[in-house]
């Protein structure tokens, strides 16, 4: 009845209402949708929503531009506050990037209008992505 009452469960959960009920998403919809999108893989493979996860089994989250790696620990069915959801998982994601870097990515004042080929290269320019691109031709 315990494990009824804080959402923990001893079988098999699905990948999608783990991912939610462990706040890594903010909905149970975002979850499914990233599945759709191969977004979400569970121990180095693609899987759908339907994916059922086990303790021990590595999730790993493309969101928000940053990628979530986490081991499961315990397994929720229901989504729990805060405190409890962090001690469901591991984990093992590399830092955000700092909140300056992603800024300075080239963002366009509003009202400017569509950018000219000068600054479309200006813009990759400071994103990096000149070289990749120069490489690739």
């Amino acid at each position: 009845m315990a494990e009824a009452a804080n959402g923990t469960s001893t079988g098999p959960v699905r990948v999608d209402s783990w991912i939610w009920s462990v706040r890594l998403t903010k909905t149970r919809s975002q979850a499914g949708t990233a599945c759709r999108a191969g977004h979400v893989q569970v121990n180095g493979e693609r899987v759908k929503a339907s994916h059922q996860v086990k303790v021990g089994d590595e999730v790993r989250l493309r969101a928000d531009g940053r990628e979530r790696i986490v081991k499961v620990v315990t397994l929720l069915r229901k989504r729990v506050g805060a405190p409890v959801a962090v001690e469901a998982y591991l984990d093992k994601s590399p830092p955000p990037p700092a909140r300056a870097d992603v800024l300075a990515a080239g963002v366009r004042d509003r009202g400017l209008g569509r950018p000219t080929k000068r600054d479309r290269r200006e813009m990759e320019r400071l994103r990096g992505l000149a070289e990749s691109r120069r490489a690739a031709d």
